[in-house]
């Protein structure tokens, strides 16, 4: 599941982080992923999801120079189902290394979270999660950014398998999304869903928009079989729990 959960200090009125926060829990609990990827994730928020899913291991960090400040994407994933091998965020910038950098035309510092994992149900199965958050104004420093992942992707050791989740502010055929795909990546949703259709919008308005762009992906690499694609557009009496809708994908190991 890859979601964005709006940040929790926007002045969002009736739909503030306050008065929705349990209906993220509940959108989270309906699915029960075992990889979620999250983003605009702000202390408050973290706090609160870390409390509500003890079951899960929660990593990430801020996009900005201190750790514990800002906005995130992090990731969870299911305690009983895997082990953390190796945990590491890098920088959607020239100098990847360096907390808080931003390059090209990013309005903001962004970053991707990575994290290696040992499926403890399937013997000798392991994955990488890749998780990021795009800028919603730079052009260039998306198209970068899809670079830089893309070039992650490729410098793992061959056969290795990855599922990547975000919101990468891009549509379908976009340079960004031209980038990723291809070379053993695979977009989860058009694999399942063919025909490709207006109604495919992953942002909600808070009034359940179906007319849009498809800016929310999960990626895998080719060697998962996929069993489904959805995009989540549940809702509590036309109450949403975010500004976008979750995205999902069921996956078994080929």
């Amino acid at each position: 599941m890859s979601f964005n959960i709006r940040l929790g200090v926007a002045k969002d009125g009736e739909n503030r982080w306050d008065l929705r926060k349990e209906l993220v829990v509940k959108t989270i609990r309906e699915y029960n992923p075992d990889l979620l990827g999250l983003q605009e994730v702000f202390p408050m928020q973290e706090e609160y999801l870390r409390e509500s899913f003890p079951e899960y291991v929660y990593y990430g960090r801020s996009r900005l120079v201190d750790p514990n400040d800002g906005e995130a994407c992090s990731i969870m994933f299911r305690k009983e189902r895997f082990n953390p091998i190796e945990q590491s965020t890098f920088w959607l910038s020239e100098t990847p290394d360096e907390p808080g950098s931003k390059s090209w035309d990013s309005s903001l510092p962004r970053i991707a979270n990575m994290i290696s994992l040992k499926d403890k149900q399937v013997r000798g199965k392991k994955l990488v999660l890749i998780n990021t958050h795009f800028d919603h104004r730079g052009k260039v420093a998306r198209e970068e950014a899809a670079k830089i992942i893309k070039n992650r992707v490729s410098a793992l050791e061959k056969g290795a398998r990855v599922v990547i989740t975000g919101d990468f502010n891009s549509g379908e055929g976009s340079r960004p999304y031209q980038s990723l795909m291809g070379e053993n990546i695979i977009d989860t949703f058009r694999m399942v869903h063919p025909n490709r259709t207006e109604e495919e919008s992953t942002l909600t308005a808070w009034k359940g928009r179906l007319i849009g762009n498809r800016i929310d992906w999960v990626l895998c690499s080719a060697n998962f079989q996929i069993l489904s694609a959805t995009i989540n557009r549940s809702h509590d009496k036309g109450r949403y729990p975010s500004d976008h809708y979750p995205v999902t994908a069921t996956l078994n190991y080929q």
